[in-house]
């Protein structure tokens, strides 16, 4: 099941729609850990407002999907589902977990044919989940 992250491994730099200055730079890494039991996500970002953060990505306890467990620089904690089928990565927060859950989030991403993009965006929703809100676009572009 794991082996399906495969895709995932590497170096991205990240494009951000966010209102910042033209000069943000922000990279992610994927690389294995605990003898490829578990999937670790590095990301940074180089403006103050946004949060440079570390998730670990494993098999669900129904061993269907993934679960991602999300850790920020700002003491953030999450817990999102996790799935990855025919190149679309989705993240789903919508239950309760270490932190207030006064709305829910996703994020859809779609790997290009070559493996050198992902294209995609996080949303959100303050009516569980009946309309959802663009939150901002986020592209991942392999470097190595």
């Amino acid at each position: 099941m794991l082996e399906r992250l495969n895709p995932f491994v590497g170096e991205w730099e990240l494009e951000v729609s966010l209102p910042s200055p033209a000069d943000v730079r922000a990279t992610a890494v994927f690389e294995w850990a605990l003898d490829g039991r578990f999937l670790i996500q590095r990301t940074e970002i180089s403006i103050p407002e946004a949060p440079n953060s570390i998730a670990l990505i494993g098999v669900d306890p129904n061993g269907v999907a993934f679960t991602q467990h999300y850790f920020d620089s700002r003491g953030v904690i999450r817990v999102y589902s996790m799935t990855f089928d025919d190149g679309v990565w989705t993240l789903l927060r919508d239950s309760p977990d270490f932190s207030d859950l006064n709305f829910w989030q996703r994020y859809t991403g779609t790997f290009s044919e070559d493996g050198a993009t992902i294209a995609g965006s996080w949303e959100m929703s303050q009516d569980e989940g009946a309309t959802w809100k663009k939150d901002f676009d986020l592209i991942y572009r392999r470097v190595a």
